[in-house]
């Protein structure tokens, strides 16, 4: 886009630095306003899971296994990206009531009640948190993502959902590393 000289360059917000590219790409692309904040990334559990078949290979995609390592990954997300995240999974949880770990106000592991749907806690979740800034929800149905929108939220594909994932770890891995490497150097430095 061409800007004339005589006009001030805006500066970028704070927020641009700390978010995902994801979350980025769907602020610029949807002309949400600039200043509002993300609060949390809500996630159809299983849709997630039926997406992404390299998570815990082998297993069933209704199995524990995998919705333990689905929970593990997203927890590590979560970390690195700093948005609270709420799973919601359909069903009534994990037999003897136990689950992989303990939910906390940053990661939330949810199970729908009997003639509930995950859909249905997502949505509302969606249009009770519209107040507090915008939402995200992760699912392939349509009609789930369109109702996010509706409401003033934000939608994404798995598809795409996984890719930012991935990058997203991919490059806190590649920061670790880097990281490591400086502080090796420093110590051998300082004998």
């Amino acid at each position: 886009m061409f800007t004339p000289l005589s006009t001030p360059q805006k500066r970028m917000p704070p927020w641009v630095a700390k978010c995902s590219p994801l979350a980025f790409l769907f602020r610029s692309l949807c002309h949400y306003p600039v200043g509002m904040a993300l609060v949390r990334i809500l996630v159809d559990g299983y849709s997630l899971l039926h997406n992404w078949p390299q998570l815990a290979p082998g297993k069933p995609r209704h199995s524990a296994a995998a919705r333990d390592e689905l929970i593990r990954l997203l927890t590590l997300y979560r970390d690195a990206i700093g948005t609270p995240i709420t799973i919601v999974f359909d069903g009534s949880g994990p037999r003897g009531g136990k689950t992989a770990r303990t939910p906390t106000p940053e990661l939330e592991v949810l199970y729908s009640r009997a003639g509930q749907t995950a859909d249905d806690i997502i949505e509302r979740a969606a249009v009770r948190l519209q107040p507090f800034g915008e939402v995200l929800a992760v699912t392939d149905d349509y009609v789930e993502r369109d109702t996010v929108s509706y409401h003033g939220g934000m939608a994404v594909s798995c598809f795409h959902f996984i890719e930012d994932v991935q990058s997203v770890l991919k490059e806190q891995g590649r920061d670790i590393a880097r990281h490591n490497r400086a502080e090796r150097l420093r110590f051998k430095a300082s004998r």
